[in-house]
């Protein structure tokens, strides 16, 4: 079961970018996956949830109406587009999955699988 998540970079204020997190060993069937991020200096925050058993998704205050989060059923990947990046979107993202939970609890679960970090640094 792996998690393999990408995309990240450096970006302008106002810039754009998608990150991807491609699942391999399981289908995405049944699994709340998201993104989590952490700041430097800063605690690991859950920003962004996709429900693959109803397609529900769920975004923390902070990132709603500039991050959407998508799954490609055939690539066994979820994305994340962020939109309008801000200078405090600045961290280290990480895709994560847990089976069975629901999104609520998702974003401040501890989840089963994760992926390894992409650093997203928005600077001008």
């Amino acid at each position: 079961v792996q998690l393999q998540a990408s995309g990240g970079g450096q970006v302008q204020p106002g810039g754009s970018l998608t990150l991807s997190c491609a699942a391999s060993g399981f289908t995405l069937d049944y699994y709340a996956i998201g993104w989590f991020r952490q700041a430097p200096g800063k605690e690991r925050e859950g920003v962004s949830c996709f429900n693959t058993r109803d397609s529900s998704t769920y975004y923390v205050d902070s990132v709603k109406d500039r991050f959407s989060i998508s799954r490609d059923n055939a690539e066994n990947t979820v994305y994340l587009q962020i939109n309008n990046l801000k200078p405090e979107d600045t961290a280290v993202y990480y895709c994560a999955a847990t089976i069975g939970l629901k999104c609520k609890y998702f974003i401040d679960s501890d989840p089963d699988y994760w992926g390894q970090g992409t650093l997203v640094t928005v600077s001008s």
